[in-house]
């Protein structure tokens, strides 16, 4: 199949090199030195056991004419990033064109589909000004949950940590023909990718961890399991929890797993960095809207109280804020 994997990081080079080298007819769509380092090298993906495996049969372009339509489009930036691509993303869109979208957190899409009185709410926070869901045509999507890590660690060149699955779904919650297609297609390039009922519920599942964990790190530039150990942390993170969890339940959400269970499970991955940190600690600007804004907005379409939530998305969106602003005076001292 002819498939457009837009962004060539940590999450799409891991995706598009797997499906290249399982045969499929995978372009990038990349820009500056992961643009140049693929045409000139191809791909490279270093497997956690050390395997190391080229994609020379990838093509490479920055321009959406040149690539054309495509069966499968792989939207693999983060949430923030999807407006920058929307004008040229139609055309990649042929007649038959399935779009998986892989970002984390609430997507665009959320209530399309939905049921019930907030079908086709737009949500704000990860789509301010409707452009995403104006230009990304929502019945073409498919909803994928990313579980995998990896790491980009030089243009061009991917490490992959740990996972390989990436459950997908249709907004509706039906078994399409089209979503067992791309289930296919996934599984025969060595993911495990099981076409799911309630993609949302598995999405939720995920959120918990992220919407806590990755901004009380970013906070206190401390690991997962620092956070899980240290009693007052711990016990912030549960409280966030227990109000997402709330949220989602109003929205008809259950979580097939504890609370306790889920912070649990965050300790035990370790000494580990969560994705908003390491954002935080290369000076890239974070991904907080997707992750914690959303739940935010969603508590206020639920009426739902998120008191903790409020309070730490509050800090850090001041985080962010303070970072861009420190960033601009370095690039005029630059310039001076």
């Amino acid at each position: 199949m002819k498939i457009a994997v837009i962004g060539a990081g940590a999450i799409g080079g891991y995706v598009g090199v797997k499906l290249a080298l399982a045969g499929e007819d995978v372009t990038f769509i990349v820009r500056g030195a992961n643009l140049e380092a693929i045409r000139k090298n191809g791909a490279k993906l270093i497997m956690h056991d050390g395997s190391e495996h080229v994609a020379s049969n990838v093509k490479a372009t920055n321009n959406y004419d040149e690539a054309g339509h495509q069966d499968i489009i792989v939207l693999a930036m983060k949430a923030h990033q999807l407006e920058a691509i929307a004008d040229d993303l139609p055309k990649l869109i042929g007649p038959e064109t399935v779009i998986v979208t892989m970002q984390n957190g609430i997507p665009f899409w959320y209530f399309h589909k939905h049921g019930g009185k907030l079908a086709g709410t737009r949500v704000e926070s990860v789509d301010p000004t409707g452009k995403i869901t104006a230009l990304i045509p929502a019945d073409r999507v498919l909803g994928c949950v990313v579980y995998p890590a990896s790491e980009l660690i030089a243009p061009g060149v991917i490490k992959h940590i740990e996972g390989d699955r990436f459950p997908i779904g249709e907004l509706d919650g039906s078994i399409s023909e089209r979503a067992t297609r791309v289930s296919e297609c996934f599984t025969n390039a060595g993911f495990k990718s099981p076409v799911l009922e309630n993609i949302r519920s598995e999405m939720w599942l995920k959120l918990w961890g992220n919407l806590t964990f990755n901004p009380i790190s970013a906070l206190s530039h401390s690991t997962l399991q620092d956070i899980c150990q240290f009693p007052l942390s711990r016990e912030l993170a549960a409280a966030m929890m227990t109000e997402a969890q709330t949220v989602a339940n109003k929205l008809g959400i259950e979580f097939r797993v504890t609370l306790d269970k889920r912070i649990a499970g965050a300790e035990k991955v370790g000494k580990h960095k969560t994705s908003m940190l390491q954002d935080v600690e290369a000076g890239r600007d974070p991904e907080i809207d997707a992750l914690v804004g959303s739940v935010v907005e969603l508590g206020r379409l639920t009426e739902t109280p998120t008191p903790h939530i409020d309070t730490v998305y509050a800090l850090v969106k001041l985080l962010a804020k303070t970072m861009e602003e420190e960033s601009g005076q370095v690039k005029l001292q630059k310039v001076a």
